[in-house]
């Protein structure tokens, strides 16, 4: 079983301020096709990643305002936050191997 947290317009920035290493936030929604194909991925980087990175899952129909602020237009995206700035941007489902590569966990 994966570590992947759920995020939420709440917790989001307490979680953002304590993470001890890099946040990957996932902002996807269950409705979504591209979100379906990649959140298996998302929770195979939870884990095998586990040492450099925390992961979250923001689903943004609970949670505009979480998109909004962050200006997701489309989902899939995923933000990895570092210092609680967001500093990598990938927008859509793409292979893990390219994910890891644009997230710099490669």
């Amino acid at each position: 079983m994966t570590d992947v947290k759920t995020l939420t317009d709440a917790n989001f920035d307490n979680e953002l301020a304590h993470a001890k290493l890099p946040l990957l936030v996932d902002f996807w929604a269950p409705w979504c096709g591209p979100c379906r194909i990649v959140g298996p991925t998302i929770e195979e980087i939870a884990t095998e990643h586990a040492d450099k990175v925390i992961v979250g899952k923001v689903n943004v129909d609970e949670n505009p305002a979480m998109a909004s602020r962050f200006g997701v237009m489309s989902i899939p995206t995923i933000i990895l936050f570092e210092d609680g700035q967001p500093a990598r941007k990938v927008i859509g489902a793409r292979p893990k191997a390219d994910l890891e590569r644009e997230l710099g966990l490669a």
